[in-house]
């Protein structure tokens, strides 16, 4: 990236130039905002624009603070747990992608606010934002899918082999698998990242010099930018997604067949003692095999969960990416930019409730997790026993 201190760009709002990519700015400009404005094709006024996404992006803040603090504290929670068992360090490496999409959310909502009751800022706030904060939310939302594709497909193999797993899923290899999630999605972003100049820009108009992010204009940049987007924009998580979807499903439907399972042989079995009591080792050695069974179905269960949570939350994003390869003007500085604008809200607002809501789930669903967090906040178990005798 080059950052250009010494020259100035001078130029008025509306004799900029027109250029490709997601970084496309527009002739007609307002003379008193020096930051870019969307364009509409008369489906939104003004106020109801500004109306909506100041709903909206109140609403992800406020969604945002409590998947900071859940993710946080879902962190810890993993460190004090330890790294022993694979899920540890899949669910911790998804925690920690979560919180970075929320940072960066919070970061762009900052800037539209920013934007929104000052105008005049000494930077570009639709641009610097767009590329500091929503570009890596975007590459880092990418990551969270893949994590889930991962843990839901290392699920479905310990269904499959289950004799194997063991083997083929250890803290190693999990970890293995996390690096090449995040080198595959995340670095791509840096690419893109170098396609864009941070440059001083003065504007006749509002007499300010303000810094402004402007694409490179070479060839070879708007190709890689094409290649990044088409990859990394709409293959890498519709194909995660599609992945999640298969798994969960294969999932429940190994739940149902194992409950029915279990419904049976627990009714046999008590038909069968009531006819003999011999073979109490026999007993002895099942009841431990389903003690055992019983474990791992709690940890699909809780796959499911979050897979389902996940799937529900990712839809908006699949909706978003499909409509901007289809439509070249459904981007954020396109004829249909403040649709863009809206939805991609609506996006960021699944992806923070999705992981705002995973700390609920593990409470709930994981005695381990739920036992490390009350360790964590000094709450004692046998303290509470006692109190609320």
């Amino acid at each position: 990236m080059h950052h250009s201190s010494e020259e100035e760009i001078t130029r008025s709002p509306a004799e900029r130039p027109m250029t490709e990519g997601p970084f496309q700015t527009w002739a007609n400009q307002s003379s008193k905002d020096p930051s870019v404005q969307i364009l509409t094709a008369g489906f939104m006024t003004d106020e109801q624009f500004n109306m909506i996404t100041l709903i909206l992006v109140f609403v992800l803040q406020v969604s945002n603070i409590t998947a900071l603090i859940g993710n946080s504290l879902n962190i810890a929670v993993f460190v004090r747990l330890g790294f022993a068992e694979p899920s540890n360090i899949s669910l911790t490496a998804l925690a920690i992608c979560d919180l970075v999409c929320v940072i960066s959310s919070i970061w762009s909502n900052l800037c539209f606010l920013l934007n929104f009751w000052h105008p005049i800022l000494p930077f570009n706030v639709t641009n610097v934002s767009i590329l500091t904060g929503g570009g890596l939310w975007s590459f880092v939302s990418r990551t969270v899918a893949w994590i889930t594709a991962f843990i839901s497909f290392e699920r479905c193999l310990c269904i499959l082999v289950p004799l194997k797993v063991k083997s083929l899923i250890t803290p190693r290899t999990t970890l293995t698998a996390m690096l090449i999630i995040a080198a595959l999605t995340v670095c791509p972003f840096l690419f893109s990242f170098l396609n864009y100049n941070f440059v001083w820009v003065y504007y006749l108009q509002s007499n300010a010099t303000i810094l402004d992010v402007v694409p490179n204009d070479n060839k070879y940049s708007i190709l890689i930018a094409k290649i990044v987007f088409v990859i990394c924009g709409v293959i890498q998580p519709v194909l995660a997604f599609f992945i999640v979807t298969v798994c969960t499903v294969f999932l429940v439907v190994q739940l149902k067949k194992v409950s029915l399972w279990r419904t049976s042989v627990t009714s046999a079995k008590s038909q069968w003692e009531d006819n003999s009591g011999e073979n109490t080792a026999s007993n002895n050695a099942s009841a431990t095999q389903n003690r055992i069974s019983q474990k791992e179905e709690r940890l699909v269960r809780l796959v499911v969960v979050i897979a389902v949570i996940f799937i529900a939350c990712f839809i908006p994003t699949c909706a978003l990416l499909l409509c901007s390869a289809l439509f070249d003007e459904f981007f954020v500085f396109g004829v249909y930019g403040r649709i863009f604008v809206v939805c991609s809200l609506i996006t960021f607002l699944g992806q923070s409730v999705s992981g705002s809501v995973n700390t609920i789930v593990y409470y709930n669903m994981a005695s381990k997790f739920r036992s490390g967090l009350r360790e964590l906040l000094g709450l004692n178990p046998e303290e509470e026993k006692i109190i609320n005798s």
